[in-house]
Parts: C-alpha cells; structure tokens; sequence
C-alpha cells in the first residue's frame, strides 16, 4: 500500500499538483487496505506530493481505520458538522495555498465539486483517474495469488447451483442456496449480484433472477463471483438440464469455439482488440453476430468491472500481469442464452486461467 502511494505522490510532483483526494471507496481500499461503504456521508484519502497523508471518514468509523493497518493520520465528522470545513482546514494546513487539485472527476458529484472548489478558489482541478488504472492494471504477485483464490470460490459456488438444479425449483431458490453455502465458506460478499438464469431468461444478458422454475430442456446460466480478501472474482458458465435442442446445442458450441480461440490470442504485447475480433468474428460467422451485443471482457482485480474493457476497438497492448475477463456470449430472443467466462491472467509467452469449472456442456439429468 505504501509503495502505491509513493507512485501518487511522485505523480502529483510531475503534474506540479500539491494534493489529490479521492473518494471511490473501492480506490480508497486499495491505497489504503481499509474497505467502507459510507452511503451518503464523506469518505475521502488526501494524498500530498510534500507531506503525510491522511483519510477522512465519518466520525462513526474512525475507530476502525484505528484498528485497520492504515498507519496514517485518520479524521472524521459528526453528522451535525460541515466534513468539508475538516477536510480543507488539514489540506491546508499542510500546503496553506493549493494551486492544483487532483480529484476523481468521473466519481466525485457535482454537488460536492462545488462545495470543494468553493473553499479552494485559486485551485485548479485535474484528473487523477487514468493514473490509477494504470497503477492498478498490473497486479502484483500477492495481488494474483488472492485472485487465484478468489476464483476457486467461485468455481465452488458454480458447482453448488448446478447441484442445486432439480425440477421447478427457482432460480431465486438456487441464487439462495449459492449465497448460503459461501457464507459458509467465510465469504462475506459476493462481487456483484448472483445470477442464474433459466430457459429463455438466459437471453437476458442481465437479466434478474425470479420465480420462474427450471425444466428439462432449459440451458441454466450462472454469473457470479465473490470478494474474497478485497479481490474479486467473476465466471459465468451455462450447463443443460436434460436434453437441449440442436439450436440450443449450437449456440453453446459457437460460444465455446469463441471463448477457447480468444483465449489461445491472450499474449504480452498482442492488441486487446486482436482478442475480442477473434470471438467476435467466429460468432459473426456462425450467424449469430447480432446476437453478441457486449464487450468480450474487462479488467478484473480490487473492482469486478476495472481498466481495460476488452473492445473491438482497444488497440492497447496486453502487458504481464494484467487480468481480465473473457466471456462472450449469443442471447437470442425466445429460444436460449449462452455465455463462458473466465478470469484470465496475462503471462510472459500466454496466458493463465484462474476460474477451473469444466467448460464442455454439462448435463444434469
């Protein structure tokens, strides 16, 4: 953590910037290792190109960051007091005269940007958040083996949804039972809302799972991860209950054939869009081209959706270390949805995939 912040404070020196703070609480865990949702009160790090940095948190958590491995100074607000009158009288009383100001311009409201920029009036405001996707873009060995983990979990939990399918139980009874059997696995959190999808709902790339119930001849989706040690995981995989259709068993074929040639691309230095255009142009092939309506895949790490997004039209190079996800997908309206993904980390000469459930077509009688 400290070595990041370092990385910052050499940045802040280059844009001739004397402070930045930022209020994404999940850039705020990585900085810091302190994780909080403050709901609609005032999280915040100051970081200093010249002095010691500082977190901002509301006055009910201030004992956590105490007890956290934060070895900084930690303040924090009552909710009767003004957080931006404490937070501007210690910025400046480390730099009395703050001439440029790096924020989160995608994150910070424009609520809160003009009560800031009214306190700072001869502050000019920059961007810091292109430095810290690439600060967090490559991940460090400690970084990977957490991921590793995390994506076993959700390997785990895949195979708990697919033991759970039986005839007509739900897939709202089926995301429960996933989430109860992580809890018991110590898994406080998953990376994003559990899905599983049955029949024609699988179409839906996002769809929401409900009270519709499983029956033979329905392909079953499954998108889930979990947040394991402040790293996130993410995989999708559909299986067969009973006997599917040819139509059904192409599009799962097609989007296999995508999924595997995508992945055999994945090398330091190869165009992240050379990977999307090979899933891309086998679905296209196939006939389904309009049927795959997303991005092949995004950066995964701290945040489940994080730099880079894996586009037709990314021309950056893949570098070691990168993670991201691969998962394409064919969602035809009225007849089925299929989508395979896999947490993916860029190596040397290739690749390393950390998700390991079985990926040829499942059938659960």
């Amino acid at each position: 953590m400290e070595k990041n912040i370092d990385i910052l404070q050499s940045w802040l020196k280059e844009q001739q910037a004397e402070v930045a703070f930022i209020t994404d609480p999940e850039n705020i865990a990585y900085f810091t290792g302190y994780h909080s949702d403050p709901h609609e009160r005032v999280l915040g790090l100051a970081v200093f190109a010249e002095a010691e940095p500082f977190l901002f948190t509301p006055g009910l958590e201030v004992e956590d960051v105490k007890n956290s491995d934060w070895a900084h100074p930690a303040y924090g607000y009552s909710d009767i007091e003004n957080p931006w009158e404490i937070i501007v009288t210690e910025i400046t009383k480390r730099v009395p005269t703050v001439k440029k100001f790096a924020i989160e311009k995608s994150h910070m409201s424009v609520d809160r940007f003009e009560v800031l920029s009214k306190y700072l009036t001869d502050a000019t405001f920059i961007s810091i958040e292109q430095k810290i996707q690439m600060i967090r873009l490559i991940k460090t060995p400690e970084e990977l083996a957490i991921l590793k983990e995390a994506a076993l979990l959700a390997d785990y939990a895949v195979q708990v949804g697919v033991d759970e399918i039986a005839e007509g139980k739900t897939e709202a009874e089926i995301v429960a039972k996933i989430e109860y059997e992580m809890k018991k696995k110590g898994v406080s959190d998953m990376s994003f809302s559990t899905m599983v999808l049955t029949g024609t709902n699988g179409a839906l790339p996002h769809g929401t799972p409900g009270d519709t119930k499983i029956k033979k001849g329905d392909l079953v989706l499954f998108d889930l991860g979990v947040v394991h040690k402040g790293y996130c995981s993410d995989i999708t995989r559909t299986v067969a209950y009973g006997e599917i259709n040819a139509e059904q068993e192409k599009i799962y074929n097609t989007v296999l054939k995508a999924q595997l040639a995508a992945i055999e691309q994945v090398k330091a230095g190869v165009p992240a869009k050379d990977v999307d255009l090979t899933a891309r142009n086998i679905i296209k092939d196939a006939g389904y081209g309009d049927y795959f309506p997303h991005r092949l895949g995004h950066g995964l790490g701290a945040s489940v959706h994080e730099f880079p997004s894996i586009t037709e039209t990314n021309d950056m190079p893949l570098q070691e270390n990168m993670v991201f996800t691969i998962e394409p997908g064919i969602y035809v309206p009225g007849v089925a949805g299929v989508r395979i993904e896999d947490d993916i980390v860029v190596t040397k000469d290739g690749y390393e995939i950390l998700t390991e459930y079985p990926k040829e077509l499942v059938h659960v009688k």
